[in-house]
């Protein structure tokens, strides 16, 4: 049923768009056309200050996140070069503890090994004792030998004391070394995790204020653009009057839709319940090419700029279904009325009325709002003026 209607909308519009592009020459009352096209060319005026004000502040906006910018890049390089910092220190201090680990491991190896003997011999000068110094002497042909042997038993119960005593204290020192080495390692894990958030959070900075930036530089291009628009639409208008003057019949003046993108009046104050291209429940086919305000119903509905009336009647879907023609391909549609306040053919000035609110097909107090630019339907908040 969307996308019927939809269809049937494109047929309306274009339509309209072969009526609208015949040239009519017209021969207004001279005071009335001269009002006319002084009032625009004040429109004109404003919405360029207005632009060139804008344009004054993206620059400054610009300007100031350019500042921000480079200190954020700044800042990343920092953060760049303190989690390479701390990752050297950590992989230093890895290479260490794997080194005092594999040290601690050997002396361990060789204790293990050299414990038997070393255990063997001291049980033996234990089980030797006074009687082991007797079987000595009796074994030795002078007490030249006695004293040999005795100094040799004691010197080997000395080395084999200070061995084991030297095995403790390194191997006590190496388990130091490596419970100081692990507790760093800890330390440098916490360290390399906070230099990453936060390398992190200056990258998500840095792109945003980035993407920013492209923002504005689009922003300032389409204001120049739209600036550019108007000044040229200001010449043709100081032509007309200057033909006026003259006395010349002219063309009714207008001025182009599109350099007012933002700064176009609501149809009416209400509530969006609908927006630009999405459903309001999966039966729906098509999606919307407009908004819909929820507001009360009889509530004033309003032309949010000059143009021609190219369609006023009841259409399938929208009730009462109003089609302002803006020129250049651009028009405006307001449906779901309860009556149409003008006709086919009629001119309305911005902020006129065309209508009443109505109610939707579904029966709540509403009112369609669809806005084409170039015979293509586009998001109409992004056209209103911010509420």
């Amino acid at each position: 049923m969307a996308s019927r209607c939809s269809k049937e909308l494109s047929i309306v519009l274009s339509a309209a768009a072969l009526l609208s592009g015949v040239a009519v020459v017209v021969a207004q009352a001279p005071q009335d056309a001269t009002a006319r096209t002084q009032a625009l060319s004040r429109r004109a005026a404003e919405r360029i200050a207005s632009l060139q004000k804008e344009a004054a502040s993206l620059a400054r906006q610009e300007q100031t996140l350019l500042v921000e910018l480079r200190s954020l890049e700044v800042q990343r390089e920092i953060k760049v070069e303190e989690l390479a910092v701390v990752e050297r220190q950590a992989a230093d201090v890895q290479t260490k503890l794997a080194d005092t680990t594999t040290r601690a491991q050997t002396l361990q190896d060789t204790a293990d090994r050299q414990r038997p003997e070393v255990e063997e011999r001291m049980v033996r000068l234990y089980k030797m004792g006074r009687a082991g110094y007797w079987r000595l002497l009796l074994d030795v042909n002078s007490l030249q030998e006695v004293g040999r042997a005795y100094r040799t038993a004691a010197a080997l119960a000395r080395i084999d004391r200070d061995r084991i005593e030297e095995h403790h204290r390194t191997l006590a020192a190496l388990n130091a070394e490596r419970a100081t080495l692990e507790t760093r390692a800890r330390e440098l894990a916490v360290l390399k995790r906070k230099a990453r958030d936060a390398q992190i959070a200056v990258n998500n900075a840095v792109t945003a204020r980035a993407n920013l930036v492209k923002q504005i530089d689009a922003r300032r291009d389409l204001n120049a653009q739209l600036t550019g628009e108007l000044q040229d639409a200001q010449q043709k208008l100081r032509a007309t009057l200057t033909q006026l003057a003259n006395g010349q019949a002219v063309a009714a003046a207008t001025l182009p839709i599109r350099p007012f993108q933002g700064a176009l009046p609501w149809p009416a104050d209400g509530v969006v319940v609908l927006k630009f291209g999405r459903p309001r429940a999966p039966a729906v086919v098509a999606p919307p090419s407009g908004i819909e305000l929820s507001l009360p119903e009889g509530e004033a509905v309003h032309a949010v700029y000059d143009g021609t009336v190219a369609y006023a009647d009841p259409f399938s879907g929208f009730g009462n279904l109003v089609i302002v023609d803006h020129g250049d391909r651009c028009y405006s549609l307001y449906g779901h009325m309860s009556t149409a306040a003008v006709k086919k053919g009629d001119r309305v000035d911005q902020g006129g009325t065309v209508g009443l609110a109505g109610r939707n097909p579904s029966g709540n107090p509403s009112l369609y709002f669809e806005l084409r630019i170039d015979g293509k339907p586009v998001d109409p908040l992004q056209w209103l003026k911010r509420p």
